[in-house]
């Protein structure tokens, strides 16, 4: 018997080109370097410019440490006519080519999806940009907090007596980039009908805009435009973020067979007959009065206590965290949703566990983030078959 962690990874024998920077091109490689594929990125000469994003540990950018394990790293200077060449070679041998530049960037370094499938027909394109590869706003820049603001995802994010507000995490980025790898696997499966690529056109704002839900179908189909209700659930009551002694618990127990066990657990069992809280339709109605019922409940009990009376009652909670209570809590690290990686210079580093979990074919870090051209001979000698003095030609002429 074979031991899933001695099983090969899923993407085994998957080669990908990553031609992409920051966060959304980047982590989807990563994702299917840590799932078994061979991932080549490629940086220019000194590195990507998200190597020089803060925050830094001993120099280096978190930026590139948390979205570059799993990689070989090898240096290209694809604004050079030489490189265009190497770049096609290297087209030729892989499987899947990512990448996240404006619309038209491959095309200016003569390598557009038309001239990519030419040099290699079986090869998937999957390009990540912020507006997509068509459509009035596809040449515009794009940044995280621009496809929150787009999205609608903002105008939804705060109080109602507040501004629209931007969310903590780069979500747009990090939703793209899921996008990407789902892209990446459909063509791939397609490809295995077809023995042909495609291109995956992936925008930040279509991602982040398929994550709205119901909000924008009641609005073509109901006239219902969202505002924003703070921590509240739109639909269900009670349902926030309620303040404790010492700190905030979330609760939910919105639904008609939930909210009798919250009302158990709050020894105030005659809620469940009164007239303003009998289902859903009458809660709502009525949510201020409800919310500061439960408020003047929550208040009186710490974050711990709270947690044991709405476990025994079974609601649905969780305390509200912050970012080190989240990562030190024992159902991350029982999850290793962080792991150690031992870097070549810096040691050991803390990283985000894999949170995609294969019982048979588990994935796994399979390299450390790496140096700017830190497998330049090994990639191009294997690959590409460069000897030793076409790789000092190369370097003398800043092509790698």
């Amino acid at each position: 018997m074979t031991a899933a962690s001695e099983q090969a990874p899923p993407l085994n024998g998957l080669r990908v080109l990553d031609l992409s920077r920051f966060i959304a091109g980047p982590l989807c490689c990563q994702i299917l370097g840590d799932m078994g594929a061979e991932v080549i990125k490629v940086e220019r000469p000194g590195g990507e410019d998200s190597r020089r994003h803060v925050p830094h540990y001993h120099g280096h950018s978190l930026y590139t440490l948390n979205y570059n394990r799993s990689k070989h790293g090898i240096t290209l200077d694809t604004r050079r006519p030489e490189a265009l060449a190497v770049l096609e070679e290297l087209v030729r041998g892989s499987d899947l080519v990512v990448e996240n530049f404006r619309p038209g960037t491959l095309e200016k370094m003569g390598l557009g999806w038309d001239r990519l499938h030419e040099t290699n027909p079986r090869t998937v394109l999957v390009s990540i940009s912020g507006f997509g590869q068509t459509g009035p706003n596809r040449d515009r820049a794009m940044f995280d907090a621009i496809a929150q603001a787009a999205s609608g995802i903002m105008s939804m994010t705060g109080t109602p007596d507040g501004p629209p507000t931007l969310a903590g995490a780069f979500v747009a980025d990090h939703i793209a980039a899921f996008h990407g790898v789902m892209g990446a696997m459909m063509a791939l499966a397609a490809r295995a009908r077809t023995d042909r690529g495609q291109h995956v056109d992936i925008s930040c704002l279509d991602a982040l805009f398929s994550c709205m839900g119901t909000l924008p179908t009641a609005w073509r189909m109901l006239g219902q435009d969202a505002e924003r209700s703070g921590n509240r659930d739109q639909i269900t009551v009670p349902a926030n973020a309620y303040p404790a002694s010492d700190g905030h618990v979330y609760l939910h127990a919105g639904t008609d067979a939930l909210f009798p066990r919250l009302a158990a657990a709050m020894d105030k069992p005659e809620l469940t007959a009164d007239p303003r809280f009998a289902g859903q339709h009458a809660r709502l109605a009525n949510v201020e009065a409800l919310d500061d019922i439960v408020r003047g409940f929550t208040r009186l009990h710490t974050v711990e206590r709270l947690g044991e009376l709405l476990s025994a009652a079974g609601v649905p909670y969780a305390p509200v965290n912050s970012v080190a209570a989240a990562t030190d809590s024992a159902q991350v690290r029982e999850r290793d949703m962080m792991i150690e990686v031992e870097h070549p210079e810096l040691g050991p580093l803390t990283l985000p566990g894999l949170a995609l979990k294969l019982g048979s074919t588990p994935g796994a870090v399979r390299k450390a983030p790496p140096l700017p051209g830190e497998d330049n001979d090994e990639v191009y000698a294997r690959l590409l078959g460069f000897d030793a003095d076409r790789l000092t030609a190369l370097r003398a002429a800043g092509v790698i």
